[in-house]
């Protein structure tokens, strides 16, 4: 187990292994942040967005929080949103879950967890919504896959109606909202086809009824 003092001792050879590569690097890093992207991802220690696309530090804008959800009421996050998009001028946000996500376990697992419970409620909304297609999925791997799936599809289409979004393609911006999910056993990201460019990438929602589509 590591103790503190050897994470700044890291910290020392990190920059002055960059310093070596490049003497001019913090001078260029602190000098501006201009990210073209926005990553909305999960808390989960494993999945750290600059590592896994291979992105230097200024080059992606991060906000992060258990099972990479967006609850409209979430100042934090839309806090992050409006800064991204209107500060920065991001032209793409991407919502990246990942396979075997804790917080989509817990969410269905029948168990109490404490206040946790409260915020993993929309995936909970999900998987009652999209019940007939995860039961379908006897193998308890496929289904907590497919569930990690349609939870990333579903923020996509939260985040497409939050009032920042909507009004930024009112104005005519460009602005693309993207759904992945990252895999732990490979180190592979997927694209889950669930980008959103305007108002109608929205898919309406319907009341779920037996046998019936159902929208988000």
């Amino acid at each position: 187990m590591r103790d503190l003092s050897s994470l700044l001792q890291h910290n020392v050879a990190w920059a002055e292994g960059k310093l070596r590569e490049d003497p001019a690097y913090f001078d260029k890093l602190s000098g501006l942040q201009s990210p073209e992207f926005l990553w909305i991802g999960c808390s989960d220690s494993r999945v750290p967005a600059n590592v896994i696309t291979g992105l230097e530090p200024g080059e992606v804008f991060v906000h992060r929080n258990v099972a990479n959800l967006v609850h409209p009421g979430d100042l934090n996050m839309l806090s992050v949103l409006e800064f991204a998009i209107e500060v920065l001028g991001v032209k793409h946000v991407i919502v990246c879950g990942h396979y075997g996500c804790g917080g989509v376990h817990a969410a269905v697992d029948g168990e109490e967890h404490g206040i946790v419970d409260h915020w993993l409620q929309p995936i909970r909304d999900v998987a009652e919504r999209y019940g007939h297609e995860l039961d379908e999925l006897t193998d308890p791997e496929a289904r907590h896959k497919k569930l990690c799936e349609l939870n990333v599809r579903s923020q996509v289409q939260t985040l497409g109606r939050t009032p920042i979004v909507q009004t930024t393609w009112k104005t005519g911006k460009s602005l693309q909202l993207h759904g992945w999910a990252y895999g732990l056993e490979d180190g592979r990201i997927r694209d889950l086809d669930c980008t959103i460019s305007g108002p109608e990438g929205l898919i309406s929602r319907r009341v779920a009824l037996p046998g019936t589509e159902i929208g988000f």
